[in-house]
């Protein structure tokens, strides 16, 4: 297993997330305890000791199940990570409460690792306001050490990004992203990336491989990258692209099978980076598979200027796009909801004002009908 260093530690470079583990029936709140204790005990003997789950996993299942099965080893063993739940606004004045239940419910007198769970617009005014307490109580955990080290994980835009670590940087050890080879330039991961390292905090990755759509890819793209490396497999070609960002120190794959993580611990046993013409080719791909269904915004903003409602347009193509790609999901909805009633895609009065400014001619106010449909289902 690869090892990273950090804080004079050194990290498994694979991570066991626990949002996806087996379950029962299909049912979420579920869990296959069985299973999941012999993937926890391969994990352990082949190297891995980092386990994250949060509040929120498995219909609050996940702590419970997971801090359960971790009981057999001994706790300087493993590194376990938990998360308070601001995606949800009604827990913001919880924090005392939440997080003492967390330690119970994992079975835990302490946290190797505690995050600000899901910076985004719609929670960060409330992340940042001296009301709630959130930070203050977190750090004087950190001070009295029952968590180790304090970070955060942003499913935001940079822009939130930026005003949490313009409060809160100087006391964030790390940070955890959504990070593939995808959302390089779709969701702009490359200029996050670039923020965290400003700031040297360490990158945290999750969605390596986008909620599986990189393990398995179409005919043509799979043969391209075969050709260029045939003994690699799909799955594998995104851990190779974490593995030449050299600030990623940590990478975890919500695995639902032993099959799963016996492949990806295969992939992590040696460090195979890209080269740059290999990356090249990945992200010519990737931008070939965002481009089949996106919309072609180049967020020139000639369109904001003529629109009556004052509508952010192309934030809001952004997002479509992404609700498009994913196939629903929550980002969108997420981003969406911090936005004033006025200013959602349903405002949009038809009028075409924009289309006739929009330089790629996308059919704005069919778009913005579309979207509101698809939030609407």
């Amino acid at each position: 297993m690869i090892k990273r260093m950090f804080e004079g530690r050194a990290l498994s470079a694979l991570g066991l997330g626990a949002m996806r583990l087996p379950v029962i029936d299909g049912d979420d709140g579920k869990i296959d305890e069985a299973q999941t204790a012999r993937m926890v005990a391969y994990a352990m003997e082949h190297g891995i000791h980092y386990f994250d789950t949060a509040w929120g996993y498995h219909n609050g299942q996940s702590e419970t199940v997971l801090g359960s099965i971790l009981k057999a080893y001994p706790r300087e063993s493993y590194d376990l990570a938990d998360k308070f739940p601001g995606y949800d606004l009604s827990n913001m004045d919880k924090v005392e409460e939440i997080f003492e239940a967390q330690l119970k419910k994992c079975g835990v007198d302490y946290f190797d690792f505690y995050l600000f769970h899901n910076v985004c617009e719609m929670n960060i005014d409330a992340y940042l306001h001296e009301r709630y307490g959130i930070f203050a109580y977190l750090k004087k955990q950190k001070e009295t050490g029952r968590i180790r080290h304090l970070g955060f994980s942003a499913h935001g835009g940079y822009p939130v990004m930026k005003r949490f670590l313009d409060a809160y940087g100087k006391d964030m050890e790390f940070c955890q992203i959504q990070l593939n080879y995808l959302d390089w330039a779709f969701q702009d991961a490359k200029a996050k990336v670039s923020l965290l390292e400003e700031h040297r905090i360490p990158i945290w990755v999750m969605e390596p491989l986008r909620g599986g759509k990189l393990a398995q890819l179409s005919e043509e793209n799979t043969k391209r990258l075969q050709a260029l490396r045939p003994e690699e497999s799909t799955p594998a070609w995104a851990f190779r692209f974490l593995q030449s960002i050299p600030s990623v120190v940590m990478v975890l794959s919500g695995m639902s099978s032993l099959s799963q993580l016996q492949e990806n611990i295969c992939t992590f046993e040696t460090e195979r980076p890209l080269s740059e013409r290999e990356t090249d080719a990945l992200l010519g791909m990737a931008q070939g598979m965002v481009e089949q269904t996106a919309l072609p915004c180049t967020g020139c903003r000639y369109c904001v200027s003529h629109c009556p409602q004052g509508l952010n347009i192309p934030n809001l193509l952004a997002l479509y796009n992404e609700h498009c790609f994913t196939g629903g999901g929550f980002l969108a909805p997420m981003a969406l909801s911090a936005l004033a009633p006025d200013k959602q895609p349903s405002s949009c009065i038809g009028c075409k004002s924009c289309e006739a400014v929009c330089p790629q001619q996308i059919a704005v106010s069919k778009a913005m009908e579309d979207f509101s449909v698809k939030l609407e289902g």
